[in-house]
């Protein structure tokens, strides 16, 4: 049986329409971005259900096209950093790199129409997230010769999978949704469109943020860019999401704030939740029980600063938040113990905080490296049920699943999504190595916090 591929039909570039002066500038790096500059592309998407009054395909991919390309031009006028590249500079005495974005010298941003041979069932249906979804997006990493946002789109036999890969040094997960929320409104509003644009509901802030005592551009004190650059290729993992109803994270919340010694009821959905799936996945590895575990949380800075940066603020501002123990305690205690070491790691990180690790890394400077063993035993839970996923239409009504390509994958990584249904029901894609994926899906505690959803109904 040959098995279908995805088909590049067309590929073309889209730049910013419009003139927009501001956008002729430098955008300097912050350490939040530098940091990310080994890291891979966000990679997300959205997949939707063709109409089903559907008379003329050919048409209709056509006219949609179109569409995409130009709203993604309007869209490109409010974010235009994602047009540009990133450009580097070296000095040789003393040795130092610096890295920016050229926001003005640039092809824009990358728009791919592909195609395969396959129905919505084929590709929701597996118990595993299939492989088949990593070739739903381009497979960018660098910034410098590649494009900085790359768009593809796929039409399936009854749907479209639009899938956006956007450069992390640019923005965090924030200012991902912020842009695909205003490229979706900016597509529905499009007829009243002048060349300008539309007025968006959350104007993107380019005004980057950047400690006391720091002017831009930072310089990296690195001799070879070997020293902050590395690529990763994960190891055959399996990915699968899953589902959790309003009604069984409610009662994971109750049972976390019960069993909690501080008698509370501050322990969070997410944080019961993220407590669950710690305790859960840190069962299934077997680990000794003398060995430290951690569990990390994506925080956003913003509304922890004071005073606050605003939430349009475009650019990385993200931290990762830890709470860590042995396996041992993690283990012989209940949920609302390890819920409680969440809860203090989140409500710990503040202002103060976040300028201290900033401080800490101006003077010594890290760029993340997802090929860098973690020690202990990591499990890290990254984006956020609060974006808006499924607000994105571009005509085809709501969306069907939302999925992710191969990027920022290793063994304990998980992703939060909004469900389907809303209401505050979490979709988790979680990606571990075959046998403890397989011990996860044993796990009582585990399942029996799970819930069945057909997001096709």
């Amino acid at each position: 049986m040959i098995t279908p591929v995805v088909r590049r039909i067309s590929e073309c570039f889209v730049k910013p329409n419009g003139l927009n002066h501001v956008s002729n500038q430098i955008c300097y790096l912050t350490p939040w971005d530098i940091a990310k500059l080994s890291t891979h592309y966000i990679q997300k998407g959205l997949l939707f259900q063709k109409p089903a009054t559907l008379v003329d395909q050919h048409d209709f991919i056509e006219n949609l096209l179109e569409k995409l390309k130009h709203s993604l031009s309007l869209t490109l006028f409010h974010f235009y950093p994602l047009s540009g590249r990133l450009v580097t500079t070296k000095t040789q005495n003393p040795p130092s790199y610096a890295v920016f974005i050229d926001c003005n010298n640039s092809d824009g941003a990358r728009f791919i129409y592909a195609t395969l041979d396959l129905t919505i069932s084929d590709i929701l249906s597996p118990i595993d997230v299939p492989p088949i979804f990593q070739s739903f997006f381009d497979h960018n990493h660098d910034g410098h010769t590649m494009p900085l946002l790359s768009i593809q789109v796929t039409e399936l036999v009854d749907g479209v999978f639009i899938g956006c890969s956007m450069n992390h040094a640019v923005g965090d997960g924030t200012s991902y949704w912020n842009f695909f929320n205003t490229w979706s409104q900016i597509f529905q509003a499009e007829p009243q469109a002048d060349e300008y644009g539309v007025p968006v509901l959350r104007q993107p802030i380019h005004n980057r943020w950047f400690p006391n005592d720091c002017n831009p551009p930072i310089n990296l004190p690195f001799k070879h860019h070997d020293e902050f650059i590395s690529r990763f290729e994960a190891p055959f993992l399996r990915e699968r999401i899953f589902h959790f109803s309003a009604e069984s994270i409610g009662k994971l919340k109750a049972k976390a704030n019960s069993e909690s010694n501080s008698n509370t009821t501050k322990i969070s959905s997410f944080q019961s939740l993220s407590a669950l799936v710690w305790r859960s996945i840190t069962r299934a590895c077997s680990l000794p029980y003398e060995r430290r575990t951690s569990c990390r949380l994506a925080a956003n800075n913003r509304s922890r600063m004071e005073p606050p940066l605003p939430h349009e603020y475009f650019g990385n501002s993200v931290h990762q938040v830890s709470a860590e123990t042995t396996v041992g305690e993690l283990l012989e205690n209940d949920l609302g113990w390890a819920a409680w070491k969440l809860h203090l790691a989140v409500t710990w990180h503040n202002d103060r905080e976040v300028l201290q690790s900033l401080q800490e890394w101006l003077q010594s400077p890290v760029i993340n490296q997802l090929g860098q063993p973690m020690d202990p035993y990591v499990v890290l839970i990254s984006s956020s049920p609060r974006f808006n996923m499924y607000g994105n239409e571009f005509g085809m009504e709501k969306a069907v699943a939302v999925r992710s390509g191969y990027a920022n994958k290793f063994d304990g990584k998980v992703t939060s999504y909004p469900g389907r249904e809303g209401g505050g029901s979490i979709d988790l894609e979680v990606c571990l190595l075959p046998h403890i994926m397989s011990a996860l899906e044993s796990d009582t505690e585990f399942m029996n916090a799970v819930s069945v959803f057909n997001s096709l109904q």
